[in-house]
């Protein structure tokens, strides 16, 4: 917990006390990161057993509400229902918190043309030794 930058929380919709227990897993995330801002997904999963359901959407919803607006999805793994879209929502928390905190990647402006030749040499478009494929360079990214 300690180096995650991102969590998620997921319960069994056919279980209540799978999602009660996700409540105390998230304090303890929260005081060992020590922020209340942690990015962090709440996922019901096994909405593909809707008629063995124990926890409806409201109630799972409301605990999202709860903890601050937490986002909150329904997955089915056997169906690979949601389950791109968590990650990306989580992914997207994690990116907009590291420009939050300055430590997101930029691009580096340059005010001299001089600076710029150790990156590209003038030339647009060079082969990279490591891969052999043809790559454009923009700023400090590699486009391939």
């Amino acid at each position: 917990m300690k180096t995650g930058q991102g969590f998620l929380l997921v319960f069994s919709i056919t279980s209540l006390s799978s999602l009660n227990e996700l409540s105390e897993l998230r304090e303890q995330i929260i005081r060992i990161k020590d922020d209340e801002r942690v990015p962090m997904v709440l996922v019901g999963n096994k909405c593909d057993l809707e008629e063995d359901r124990a926890v409806s959407r409201a109630r799972a919803f409301a605990v999202s509400q709860h903890w601050g607006g937490t986002p909150y999805y329904e997955t089915s793994a056997r169906r690979r229902a949601n389950v791109d879209e968590v990650f990306k929502d989580l992914c997207r928390q994690m990116i907009r918190k590291d420009i939050e905190m300055g430590r997101g990647r930029r691009p580096v402006e340059y005010e001299d043309r001089s600076k710029r030749k150790y990156e590209d040499h003038g030339h647009r478009y060079r082969r990279r030794r490591d891969k052999g494929k043809r790559s454009h360079k923009v700023g400090s990214c590699n486009f391939l």
